[in-house]
């Protein structure tokens, strides 16, 4: 029972990683339809920020900004710059544009940084522990599962209460009458972007907090595991983003803990296996929306 509660606490540190991607990526792909493969990109560049502060000797608590400013920033530069001359192309070709935006990020960082993995100084608290009632959490895990649930509930009442939130939810509902009410595309559309950098910044110091390192591939796998979660939950739904990241976390934590050793090599094919079988059941994802309106993280 104590290692299934201990890898429970796993499964929810790694599922709320996952959850803030796909969040990122559901959030331009109901107000566009595009889904950002850059934006895995923006993880890193968050990363590198946090290493060249810890080089740098600015404390944790002031590089944690620094980075969440400098994705949310790369993420609308982004917008402004490769989406937006595209925006009106057909879906493939905005697809193959964040293709090449990830491919070009990557040669700039392996040319410009290096290419290969490079430690990030973290305060030592975040590699303790705390025991509760017999069970050792890890203080990052712990710190990763409450900004997860933080950053869902700012998410959410941004989308209610907000001014641009609200007109992100009536943009992604119907684009065209959002436009003639008198809602700014360029605003709507750049605020969504701004909004998937900074869950892309958030997930990456999760990330980085976990493994102390940041390589020009860092993004790459986590945005994949992402986009799988979103299909997984209901692409362009928001507590489907929410649902799919947190299931995949768990699937992947409970393979690794509990599938026999001669299976384990098999265990991401295992994990794909069972994503299919639920999307064989739920072919629209578990909590499939048509628009963000009403709905809630």
């Amino acid at each position: 029972m104590e290692l299934f509660l201990q890898q429970t606490v796993n499964a929810f540190a790694l599922g709320g990683t996952y959850a803030l991607l796909a969040l990122g990526l559901a959030v331009v792909f109901s107000i566009m339809g595009l889904i950002n493969f850059a934006h895995g990109e923006l993880m890193t560049i968050a990363g590198y920020v946090l290493m060249y502060c810890g080089l740098a000797g600015i404390s944790f608590v002031f590089a944690v900004p620094l980075a969440l400013l400098a994705s949310t920033f790369a993420a609308v530069l982004m917008e402004r710059i490769a989406f937006r001359p595209v925006r009106n192309s057909s879906g493939a070709t905005m697809l193959v544009t964040s293709f090449a935006v990830a491919m070009i990020l990557q040669v700039l960082f392996q040319n410009l940084i290096s290419v290969r993995s490079q430690p990030v100084l973290l305060p030592e608290a975040l590699s303790g522990s705390i025991t509760i009632g017999g069970l050792v959490i890890g203080v990052n895990k712990l710190v990763a599962i409450i900004s997860t649930v933080i950053m869902l509930i700012f998410l959410d009442r941004f989308l209610s209460k907000q001014k641009y939130g609200i007109a992100m939810r009536a943009a992604a509902e119907d684009f065209a009458v959002a436009r003639l009410m008198g809602i700014r595309a360029n605003t709507v559309i750049a605020g969504a972007f701004a909004i998937s950098g900074l869950l892309a910044g958030v997930a990456a110091i999760l990330w980085v907090s976990q493994r102390a390192s940041v390589d020009p591939l860092m993004g790459f796998t986590p945005v994949l595991k992402a986009f799988i979660a979103a299909i997984l939950g209901g692409l362009g739904s928001l507590r489907g983003a929410v649902a799919g990241g947190f299931l995949l976390g768990f699937i992947e934590i409970y393979l690794a803990a509990f599938l026999p050793p001669a299976l384990q090599e098999f265990r991401d094919p295992i994990g794909l296996g069972i994503v299919v079988l639920v999307l064989l059941m739920r072919p629209n994802g578990l909590l499939p929306a048509a628009s963000l309106k009403a709905e809630k993280v």
